[in-house]
């Protein structure tokens, strides 16, 4: 697939996984995917297995990102993790804004941006999700909701620092559902994000910023939703939790 922008596959494993068994999806995501160059492919498991994945990763085109990460530095912060902590296993993605958080955590966008500041700042690059809920859409407020997350979760960042951010557009009533968005509703999300990013920064920053689709990816959706102009990549839930599934993804997006 010839795409200006290079394909970004993430696999958000979210509170699954022991060490252990960390260990064995990455050694078998390894062996599965040693030829693949044509795909940033990301793995972001629990924090307690970041050691163990880190060290199993180092001499594979894998790369390592996290769940989460605090706007604050080292300190007073019970339960957080700083970015140094994250850069000591050579993290180099952050998931900022995941729906499950912005549910249960209650994080609003200023802290958002807050945190995304915070990872370019660590030289890190964050993954910043947006979306909206299914009463949100067929309400009609998809593009007032996506417009509102972005601005206000992407607010503050410069021009350099938005290339090196990639969003991950995941409508909130598609995931873990088995619902997918058609490829027409993922385009055309993506495409509105895409022309936010231009109102904010231009048009040539916006050309240049990767935007996943996450939602119910699945090895037999994958080729035509990133197939999309606006679709480059994918931000993977379950599907990453098992070797074959998200090793078949990855090489049916190419």
């Amino acid at each position: 697939m010839n795409k200006e922008r290079k394909l970004i596959i993430a696999g958000n494993w979210k509170m699954n996984k022991t060490a252990a068994e960390a260990l064995d999806l990455v050694n078998g995501l390894k062996r599965e995917l040693a030829s693949v160059k044509e795909v940033d492919i990301v793995v972001c498991p629990p924090f307690t297995a970041l050691d163990a994945v880190s060290k199993a990763i180092l001499d594979s085109n894998l790369r390592l990102g996290a769940q989460n990460m605090s706007e604050n530095g080292f300190g007073a912060y019970t339960g957080e993790i700083a970015a140094g902590m994250l850069k000591e296993f050579s993290v180099r993605f952050v998931i900022l804004g995941h729906s499950e958080r912005r549910q249960y955590q209650k994080e609003p966008d200023a802290l958002i941006s807050k945190k995304a500041l915070a990872v370019h700042a660590a030289a890190l690059k964050p993954i910043v999700c947006v979306g909206e809920t299914l009463a949100e859409r067929e309400g009609g407020r998809t593009e007032q909701v996506l417009e509102t997350q972005v601005t206000g979760s992407l607010d503050g960042l410069s021009k350099e620092q938005m290339v090196e951010t990639v969003v991950a557009y995941e409508p909130v009533w598609a995931i873990g559902t088995g619902k997918t968005a058609t490829t027409e509703q993922a385009q055309s999300a993506h495409a509105f994000i895409r022309g936010v990013l231009v109102r904010m920064f231009d048009d040539t920053v916006a050309r240049r910023v990767r935007i996943q689709y996450g939602g119910s990816v699945k090895p037999s959706n994958a080729r035509e939703l990133m197939s999309q102009p606006d679709v480059d990549g994918a931000l993977v839930g379950g599907a990453s939790l098992e070797v074959r599934s998200f090793a078949d993804i990855i090489k049916n997006s190419i």
